[in-house]
């Protein structure tokens, strides 16, 4: 019996009539031609607990009928492939990335804004917004009045994912106080606004920030190159092809000298070898022109 066999062996009260190793298998291939998502027999059970909603308010009946409806309805196959994507995320996640951001790369950012160059940093999957929001306030610095300046500059915070749930939870800024505990004390007290259990992103950090939906697997179109990437345990999910075409695409987004942070159980391999350089645990750094 292969893994695949075994799973469904293992799936409880599900019949036959529904849903079939052979919806998974439809289901894993339009997932990874869509998003890059790579889903192992294992997920047979979340695959299920995830689409079946989608099944019923669809009215497919089966999982079969809706695997031929996401295959020809784009709009359904994107709201299939957003619920097949994991959101989990928290503040400050993977801290000395915030502390490499803060001590080394922020300096040199606030030169560049006060010559009245613009900087760009991209948060590329950036969930429901912890990791967009940690960026944000680490810019803005533990000095209101330079975050303020930093705010009237041109300094922007692209986030960017393809789940539209996930954007819209980062889009509200608006979170649990217990969910802020590693945030820096002197970042929370300047930059969250908290109140009866609750914690809103001020003014200021939703000043830099630009939300958009985008699938990093398909066309990008920003037009200007960025001074810092982000993308963490985004690429976890991939397979080895598609991680390193994906971090070929953001070494080459990277201005020379920008960096890139990624997560801390993923690897820069591939042809983004001759173009970056660790600096740092998961932190890279692009060469210079």
């Amino acid at each position: 019996m292969n893994a695949l066999a075994k799973a469904f062996e293992q799936l409880p009260g599900i019949s036959r009539g529904i849903y079939t190793p052979t919806d998974f298998e439809a289901v894993r291939r339009i997932v990874h031609q869509t998003a890059g998502i790579v889903l192992i027999p294992g997920k047979a059970m979340l695959v299920y607990s995830r689409l079946a909603p989608l099944v019923r308010n669809t009215g497919s009946g089966t999982f079969a009928a809706y695997v031929k409806r996401i295959e020809v309805d784009e709009a359904e196959r994107r709201r299939a492939v957003c619920a097949l994507t994991t959101n989990h995320t928290f503040f400050f996640r993977e801290e000395h990335h915030f502390d490499h951001l803060a001590r080394v790369v922020r300096p040199g950012l606030l030169r560049q804004a006060n010559s009245g160059n613009p900087v760009r940093i991209w948060s590329a999957g950036c969930s429901s917004g912890e990791e967009t929001w940690s960026i944000a306030m680490t810019v803005l610095g533990s000095d209101r009045s330079i975050g303020r300046r930093i705010v009237a500059q041109d300094v922007v915070l692209l986030a960017t994912d393809l789940a539209d749930h996930a954007l819209a939870a980062a889009r509200a800024a608006r979170y649990r106080s217990d969910a802020l505990d590693a945030v820096p004390p002197e970042l929370r007290r300047l930059w969250i606004e908290e109140g009866g259990g609750d914690a809103i992103i001020s003014d200021e950090a939703r000043a830099l920030v630009r939300f958009k939906t985008l699938n990093l697997l398909g066309d990008w179109p920003m037009r200007r190159s960025f001074d810092v990437i982000f993308c963490r345990n985004v690429m976890i999910y991939f397979d080895q092809p598609t991680k390193e075409r994906l971090v070929h695409r953001f070494a080459r987004q990277l201005v020379p000298g920008g960096h890139l942070y990624i997560g801390h159980s993923e690897r820069v391999t591939g042809p983004a070898n001759a173009m970056l350089t660790q600096v740092g645990p998961t932190i890279y750094q692009k060469g210079a022109a």
